[in-house]
């Protein structure tokens, strides 16, 4: 594996360790969160680990099934004592920019319902400033994509339409909504500032901010170790 893929699998296995017999477990999208699937998947079909997991995406429920791990719902689990997702940005504090996979919508209302929320990266993920690296996804309405654009723009992002690889037209997320991706060419200097203004706009379904919401971040290392930061 390259460096970075030993990184993830690091994050990945050390945040599987830390599932309990009895969890409800919130079940991320994304590469390095799948590295945590599969650990987590493979303790349960080796030591007989009693766990039930709330997948964030179509995507995190096909793997979690293929690995063997139960799957439940929020209707059935309001509250959950661990969820497990990565991160495209992670600055200091355990402020995260999310949203490369389209999944954030879903990601968010999991984190939240989590007593613990355990952000997994490798060091290419960490930032000193939001948006510096990645942009700012937000999962728009179709007919709002136009003045959901606009506002972006008055708050000085650059904004472009999600496409699709591989196939004509836009990337359409599980919600069936569009996404537009938000660059900020000298960062995001006020995070709280972005996130009310998109709270505030309609046509907006969520948006890929996660502020004050992790409680843990694991940092794997390409020699396989892996730096525990909490808040």
């Amino acid at each position: 594996m390259s460096d970075q893929e030993t990184a993830k699998q690091a994050a990945g296995t050390q945040a599987a360790a830390w599932v309990e017999s009895g969890m409800v477990v919130g079940l991320g999208t994304g590469s390095t969160t799948a590295f945590a699937l599969k650990a987590l998947g493979a303790r349960i079909q080796r030591d007989g680990l009693s766990v039930q997991g709330v997948p964030t995406s179509f995507a995190a429920e096909r793997l979690a099934r293929t690995v063997g791990i139960p799957l439940t719902t929020l209707d059935a689990h309001p509250t959950l004592d661990l969820a497990l997702d990565g991160a495209d940005e992670v600055a200091p504090g355990g402020a995260l920019i999310k949203g490369r996979g389209a999944a954030h919508t879903r990601e968010k209302v999991v984190a939240t319902q989590a007593d613990r929320f355990v952000v997994l990266a490798d060091p290419s993920k960490t930032v000193q400033q939001l948006g510096t690296q990645a942009p700012l996804p937000v999962e728009v309405l179709p007919m709002a994509a136009t003045p959901v654009q606009r506002r972006l723009e008055a708050l000085g992002a650059t904004v472009e339409l999600r496409m699709g690889r591989g196939k004509d037209g836009p990337v359409v997320t599980d919600q069936g909504l569009w996404v537009l991706d938000a660059t900020f060419p000298a960062g995001i200097d006020d995070a709280p500032a972005v996130r009310r203004a998109l709270n505030d706009q309609p046509g907006v379904l969520d948006h890929g901010l996660f502020l004050d919401l992790a409680t843990d971040v694991l940092i794997g290392q390409p020699d396989g170790s892996v730096r525990h930061e909490t808040w």
